[in-house]
């Protein structure tokens, strides 16, 4: 997601929203600077926004798309690529929250999330054990909480979870689970979560998310 955004024009799944859902769509400096106003006429209600990755780069973009979404009215959070590899989750959280990763009670800026998914770069698993990477994501929760008072959103997948974090389910109680799963549904949800908050369930035309709630549940999660 944070790294890199598929550009295929093909036809996203058939996707049954459930009646109680809100849209959003999350983007990064590959999508530029976005017209916010036709996003929102095409229904979208809330967005993430790419900030940070590792301790070394930030969203060019992220200015214009942070705060573009919020001025058309939509609720708005930040999302931070993680490489377990490079770097300590404390150190990395701390990166994200002086980069726009921070989190207030306005009713309009969602929890800060953490992207732990493949490494583009190399090793799927980053060269971590599955209790070290464990480890890893615990540090960067606990740092962002400290800091901020909120648990942030995990975002993920069934197969990188299973295969890089033993499927662990340190985390299902606490933090809510972003899942993608370019599907009709979200499928099976790693770690034990017994629900997901926030399904991607499309890149096409581009990252296609979906609340599991009416907005007065996204107002709250926005609100903590």
């Amino acid at each position: 997601m944070g790294w890199l955004q598929n550009t295929t024009t093909s036809a996203a799944p058939a996707v049954m929203a459930p009646a109680a859902s809100v849209e959003g769509i999350d983007v990064s400096s590959h999508q530029g600077n976005v017209n916010w106003a036709s996003q929102w006429s095409a229904g979208k209600r809330f967005a993430y926004v790419k900030a940070t990755e590792g301790n070394y780069y930030t969203n060019p973009y992220f200015a214009q798309q942070y705060n573009g979404s919020y001025n058309v009215g939509m609720i708005r959070g930040a999302y931070h690529f993680a490489t377990p590899n490079d770097s300590s989750g404390a150190n990395q959280a701390t990166y994200f929250l002086a980069h726009g990763g921070g989190w207030s009670r306005d009713g309009k800026t969602l929890p800060g999330a953490l992207d732990i998914e493949y490494n583009p770069y190399g090793a799927t698993c980053y060269g971590l054990s599955a209790a070290s990477m464990v480890n890893w994501i615990r540090d960067f929760l606990n740092t962002y909480k400290a800091r901020t008072g909120r648990d942030p959103v995990i975002y993920t997948n069934l197969d990188w979870w299973s295969r890089c974090t033993g499927n662990s389910t340190a985390f299902n109680s606490t933090n809510p689970l972003w899942v993608a799963r370019y599907a009709s549904a979200p499928g099976t949800l790693p770690g034990g979560w017994p629900f997901h908050t926030i399904w991607q369930y499309s890149s096409t035309p581009i990252d296609q998310d979906r609340f599991n709630g009416d907005q007065s549940r996204l107002v709250a999660l926005a609100n903590g």
